[in-house]
């Protein structure tokens, strides 16, 4: 397959010419629709070959969960960032190349129906926290260095249980965080065992914060509003957490060694912005993240749900103000 440095999506001036970029990435692969189709549910991805065959046919932007699939499905998932990137900056320069009608949620009308928002979600209020998450993406990229390259001896764990009021964020904070269910701030999403012991592997449960000081949490902004939620464990090193597709612990959350692979989530600014507290809503599916059940309990574990206002599904996202 040719390289994707010679299919550079930063030469697309306006959404026309990057999807023309799109069409060049695929023509490169040789690989037909069905094909790239099965390659992306290969991935754990949705790529519905009429859905991308309807986007390389438009001269709108596509959604970006749909774009990063398409770039993972050429096999090129280590430049996803650097299309989603190329995305962004077309669609904040020129909104009206890239399809996007004023007061709208800037995606293209092609591909509402990957990722879309439930009907009994307020698309207002949604649509607004994915304009904030993209503008402080574009900032993210041009003035936060990343810190997912530093060793685990460099970091202070005592950092990971801060419960600093003052740490709340008012739109997602990238770096190193807690996450915690907002109905109970003393817990923390952190490290354990599905309690049906089905699963021998690690998945994201909730745990008190005062007890869970690994592995510490990294937010690492993926581009167009998007996150990876990093996992840095002492012994086992840096894992992504990726909404399970099959198994015994499908919709549960499980840390994968491989980053590029893992899912990308959208932190949407849920009941009070000004506290800090979002929702989790992976961009493979558009649902959203919440605690099984509504459990309470130590040790329930974090899954993928139908959207709804339930307290299960608002978490709080602190920085971890000492973190080095």
């Amino acid at each position: 397959m040719t390289s994707q440095r010679e299919v550079s999506p930063h030469t697309a001036r306006d959404a026309a010419g990057f999807v023309e970029a799109m069409k060049q990435l695929k023509d490169q692969t040789g690989l037909t629709y069905r094909q790239l189709e099965e390659q992306a549910a290969r991935n754990g991805d949705v790529l519905a070959r009429s859905t991308l065959a309807d986007i390389l046919r438009r001269s709108s932007l596509p959604r970006p969960d749909v774009l990063a699939a398409f770039v993972r499905a050429c096999g090129e998932g280590q430049h996803v960032g650097s299309w989603l990137d190329a995305r962004e900056r077309i669609a904040v320069i020129s909104p009206a190349a890239s399809g996007t009608k004023p007061g709208a949620s800037g995606e293209s009308e092609g591909d509402a129906g990957i990722g879309a928002l439930p009907e009994t979600e307020e698309p207002t209020t949604s649509r607004q926290g994915q304009r904030k998450g993209r503008t402080l993406a574009v900032a993210s990229v041009l003035v936060i260095p990343l810190l997912g390259a530093a060793t685990w001896g460099l970091l202070s764990r005592s950092s990971h249980d801060s419960g600093d009021p003052s740490a709340l964020a008012r739109t997602p904070a990238d770096g190193w965080v807690t996450i915690r269910p907002a109905r109970n701030p003393d817990l923390c999403l952190t490290d354990g065992r599905d309690r049906g012991g089905a699963y021998a592997s690690a998945v994201a449960v909730q745990l008190a914060c005062a007890h869970a000081t690994v592995p510490r949490t990294y937010l690492e902004p993926a581009g167009g509003g998007m996150y990876r939620i990093q996992w840095h464990h002492p012994q086992e090193g840096k894992g992504c957490l990726t909404v399970m597709s099959t198994g015994p612990v499908k919709g549960m959350l499980e840390p994968r060694n491989d980053c590029t692979h893992a899912t990308l989530f959208r932190l949407e600014p849920a009941a009070n912005e000004s506290a800090g507290v979002f929702r989790l809503r992976p961009s493979t599916s558009g649902r959203c993240i919440g605690i099984v059940h509504g459990d309470t309990a130590e040790g329930a574990e974090a899954v993928e749900e139908r959207c709804t206002r339930a307290a299960d599904q608002q978490f709080l996202v602190r920085t971890s103000g000492d973190a080095q």
